[in-house]
């Protein structure tokens, strides 16, 4: 062997040991060598699949290889039909590896359906079902496929609120109560959404500082404390209510405390406190990402992935970071929803100190749901842990996918 054979298969040699399970090298080129994939991989169909609590999406192709991804939940009804009739129609037979050519086509050739709700909602949860396809199909998690930044594990605040059901609410000692019991699992961040909404605004009586002070004298003084208005306040009733939450509570704070279309009003609010205001859960694309940092200027943005998807929040945290602010991700969907949210946080550069999650115990109407997966992410001090399963990481039962959704 010559010198020049020893370096190429010395380079080649080193080259191999880095690339995941499956992938081997062949002269100048690397080739997939899997039972499971081979030759080209296209897009053979799209299901949805219903629950009480959760819209699933499943992406099938002709390698036999599947990924399942969540979608928003606020249309439940409708978001079956219209993935399987509208938008699966523009997207079978594309290769699941042209993921941005699939989301930006189909997000225009749909937009005259919404900008905003069922539209993209729907096509998020197929851009995170591709994602966990394409990380299957090369044996990596999805977030190596984005540029991974290395991250194990995420640190996570909980996240609960104080409505019930109908016209019933959390009181004070409960929503104490049930703050203390995160504390006592390892959380070390808390937010209390209140759930005021724009149809309550400035709710009179109004008992939401004793809430919050409830909250802060069952956690201590060291927990950080989040407070979210849930859109309850109009702009000045707002800037009263968090200067006192701030100054005798210390809250390290405030999320959407104005109607969330109101910009200018979210804009006084902003100005007006001195700690963090965040906003950007009912924001759908980069578009309106632009003008939220640009109109308001709030602090963190909560971008949703069942919202715009894995392809769309990587260039909103792109934007985010060009204007120096942090992703604080909204995350309601404890399941493929806070799964997707992981990969996207393990591959991003500018996430918050703390990211939105409820928790398996807080969740106990999605109790059915974890039923539905083989595994889950590991919960320990306050973090949740970034596992190497292929994909999003979660390992879907798809016989009890099957047996369980509703019609």
């Amino acid at each position: 062997m010559n010198r020049k054979q020893f370096l190429s298969t010395a380079s080649l040699g080193a080259l191999a040991a880095v690339l995941p399970k499956g992938v081997v090298l062949a002269g100048d080129k690397t080739e997939k060598i899997s039972k499971d994939f081979k030759g080209q991989i296209k897009i053979t169909a799209i299901k949805s699949y219903r629950f009480k609590k959760a819209n699933y999406v499943k992406v099938e192709t002709n390698q036999g290889i599947s990924g399942w991804g969540e979608s928003d939940g606020a249309n439940k009804l409708m978001t079956g039909p219209y993935i399987e009739k509208e938008l699966s129609q523009l997207i079978l037979g594309k290769d699941p590896f042209d993921s941005e050519d699939i989301w930006y086509d189909a997000y225009l050739k749909g937009i005259e359906a919404g900008m905003s709700g069922i539209h993209p909602g729907s096509l998020a949860g197929i851009d995170n079902a591709i994602w966990d396809l394409k990380g299957k199909a090369l044996g990596v998690p999805s977030r190596k496929l984005m540029g991974g930044n290395g991250k194990k594990k995420i640190q996570v605040y909980a996240s609960y609120g104080r409505h019930i059901s109908g016209e019933k609410y959390r009181t004070s000692k409960e929503m104490a109560e049930i703050a203390s019991g995160f504390v006592k699992e390892g959380y070390n961040a808390i937010k209390a959404r209140l759930q005021i909404r724009q149809h309550r605004v400035n709710p009179f009586p109004d008992d939401s500082f004793e809430v919050i002070k409830a909250v802060r004298e069952a956690i201590g003084d060291d927990i950080v404390l989040y407070v979210d208005f849930n859109n309850g306040y109009t702009p000045k009733e707002a800037i009263n209510i968090g200067k006192k939450l701030h100054e005798y509570l210390n809250i390290a704070g405030l999320e959407e405390p104005v109607f969330q279309q109101d910009y200018q009003g979210l804009k006084q609010v902003v100005d007006a406190l001195d700690i963090p205001v965040l906003a950007g859960e009912h924001e759908y694309s980069t578009w309106m990402m632009r003008d939220l940092i640009t109109q308001t200027n709030v602090e963190y943005i909560n971008s949703d992935v069942n919202l715009t998807g894995i392809t769309e929040s990587k260039k909103i945290a792109a934007i985010a970071h060009a204007f120096g602010k942090q992703i604080m991700v909204h995350n309601a969907k404890p399941t493929l929803g806070t799964a997707a949210h992981l990969q996207l946080l393990g591959s991003i550069t500018n996430a918050a100190n703390f990211q939105e999650y409820a928790g398996k115990r807080w969740h106990q109407g999605y109790k059915p749901l974890f039923d539905l997966f083989e595994n889950y992410f590991e919960f320990k001090d306050g973090f949740l842990y970034l596992n190497d399963e292929p994909g999003l990481g979660l390992i879907v039962n798809e016989k009890a996918m099957e047996k369980n959704k509703l019609d």
